[in-house]
């Protein structure tokens, strides 16, 4: 997930620089929109892998 939201950064990127406003602005909300995915996913298997973690003691 974080790889695809760094592509679409960098398609961002490229349109912004060669003049391509609308289409960054469309790449950019979805590198946003993955990014979000992905650290909402990750801060939830970590609550999970704590929660597991504090009950095998």
């Amino acid at each position: 997930m974080l790889k695809w939201a760094l592509i679409f950064l960098v398609i961002s990127l490229i349109a912004g620089f060669l003049g391509f406003s609308g289409v960054s602005a469309a790449t950019a909300t979805i590198a946003k929109v993955l990014f979000a995915i992905a650290l909402a996913i990750f801060l939830i298997f970590l609550v999970l892998a704590l929660m597991a973690g504090s009950l095998a003691f």
